[in-house]
């Protein structure tokens, strides 16, 4: 480290201020584009997301009216390790209205020091300040620190120059690491629109029946008549043209959606009935059946190896629990924050299950939903989920992600819900022929597997972004070496 670092006191940067007590009368769940900043908010380990937001509908103060780039804080963190407290994050540039809600902290930084604020972003996520904030913290149950805590956190800062170069190099890092999640989210909900499409909206069989002249069921008039519109303009049907546009659609680093191969729009349809019959559900296409969840699944239990045997744990088997959970949009899990070894398989009841089974959560949090990206086992909470007659991984997927709110409805226990191997029986769908859901398999299947092409490099980014930024910060490590670092590693 060079004699210009200069050693300071957090609060000789910024100070800390406090965001406001917001009226828990004007909380909705109805999407404003007024969202409350709450430590849910903050990731572990430092960074932004949204998953569950809190929207607002009452009168704002502008002064609590967060603008995007500041550093936020979290100073209150309800988990029992404290997981977030004291972590800092950037007000993302998105379109919303972030409001600075209470306890969460706003860095107002000091024109008396020049700081890049990204910079601070980054030492804020460093081991030395989070032993820091977590052996000053108070409460029990409910950790907290303070601004007086975070202001008197003693460091090493750069100059001016080089603070930004170190989170230039760091923020490229995070940058794509953001970008692959954005093109997650566009993946998984063009994937998600062709199954819908297909099997929930019964588009193909619609337009076939529209073609054939065959009478379209009254609960489909209205969707029929938007289809009717489509093809008299001689326009692509939204599923064809989805399906299309997926396979032609490309991004950088070579990848293609080319899963159909040669198989046209036509022939696709082909594969589709051209008229409906009754059901207990209603119309349904005909051919197609009504059946139980439980009929065309394989349900596989999980289990625990005995933690006090330390031979059955760490080895490289993941080990899924509710807590491995992605998001919504990342649909595959890859790690975990468990791993067993093959004798802890061996000597319980967990099991090792295949690449593409579907797990969901069966008690506490129930209804988290996964596809398993890699071969993992999983503990005795969730169910292993695969289709029993061949029916497409994909497929069994998006069925059980559609049907999550019924599994938890009828859900059995007295104090909390839980899904049984009864549950499923409980729950009737409609199933299409085997085909059709393998192909569902080949058109989706560049996109998911570009999902987890893009989950698996934002590992390996994320990896590295953690290696170099302690050594950054610190000064072990200086600008260039790490620039040649970044540049051998291929990023």
């Amino acid at each position: 480290m060079g004699s210009e670092w200069q050693e300071v006191s957090l609060g000789d940067i910024f100070k800390v201020k406090h965001g406001f007590a917001f009226k828990g009368q004007f909380f909705t769940d109805t999407r404003t584009s007024t969202i409350l900043v709450t430590p849910g908010n903050f990731a572990i380990g430092g960074g932004f997301q949204n998953p569950k937001p809190k929207y607002y509908k009452g009168e704002i103060s502008e002064e609590y009216i967060l603008k995007p780039g500041q550093v936020i804080v979290t100073m209150t963190d309800l988990s029992k390790e404290a997981d977030t407290l004291g972590y800092a994050a950037i007000v993302p540039d998105d379109g919303n209205i972030w409001l600075h809600n209470q306890r969460i902290g706003l860095l107002e930084f000091k024109d008396s020091f020049p700081t890049d604020s990204v910079f601070i972003n980054y030492l804020l996520r460093t081991n030395e300040y989070r032993s820091w904030i977590i052996g000053s913290a108070s409460g029990t149950t409910v950790k907290h620190t303070s601004p007086s805590r975070i202001h008197a956190f003693k460091c090493k800062i750069p100059p001016i120059n080089e603070q930004r170069a170190i989170a230039h190099i760091l923020g490229s890092l995070d940058d794509k690491i953001e970008l692959n999640r954005r093109m997650n989210k566009t993946l998984e909900a063009i994937a998600r629109a062709i199954f819908k499409s297909w099997f929930i909206d019964f588009d193909p069989v619609i337009d076939n029946a529209l073609q054939a002249g065959n009478p379209i069921p009254d609960s489909m008039a209205e969707r029929a008549e938007m289809r009717r519109q489509i093809l008299d303009q001689n326009q692509p049907s939204s599923s064809s043209f989805i399906s299309q546009r997926a396979k032609n659609r490309k991004y950088s680093g070579g990848f293609d959606f080319s899963g159909l191969g040669e198989i046209s729009i036509d022939e696709i349809y082909g594969l589709f009935p051209d008229s409906f019959q009754d059901s207990e559900l209603g119309p349904i296409p005909k051919g197609w059946e009504v059946v139980p969840l439980s009929e065309f699944l394989n349900i596989i239990g999980g289990g625990t190896p005995k933690t006090k045997v330390k031979e059955y744990w760490g080895g490289n088997i993941p080990w899924f629990s509710v807590i491995d959970a992605p998001s919504e949009t990342d649909v595959f899990v890859i790690d975990t924050e468990k791993h067993i070894t093959q004798l802890g398989v061996e000597r319980s009841s967990t099991k090792v299950l295949r690449k593409g089974t579907t797990i969901i959560s069966a008690r506490g949090t129930v209804g988290k939903c996964a596809l398993l990206g890699r071969p993992m086992a999983m503990n005795q909470s969730c169910y292993g989920i695969q289709g029993k007659n061949g029916e497409s991984d994909y497929f069994v997927y998006f069925v059980i992600k559609r049907q999550v709110s019924d599994l938890q409805r009828s859900g059995h226990g007295s104090v909390f819900n839980t899904i049984i191997r009864d549950t499923f029986r409980t729950i009737r769908i409609i199933l299409p022929p085997t085909k059709l859901t393998i192909l569902l398999e080949d058109t989706v299947h560049e996109l998911m597997e570009l999902m987890l092409s893009n989950l698996f490099e934002n590992l390996t980014l994320a990896s590295l972004r953690d290696i170099l930024l302690p050594k950054l910060i610190s000064g072990e490590l200086r600008v260039p070496d790490a620039e040649k670092f970044v540049e051998e590693a291929g990023v």
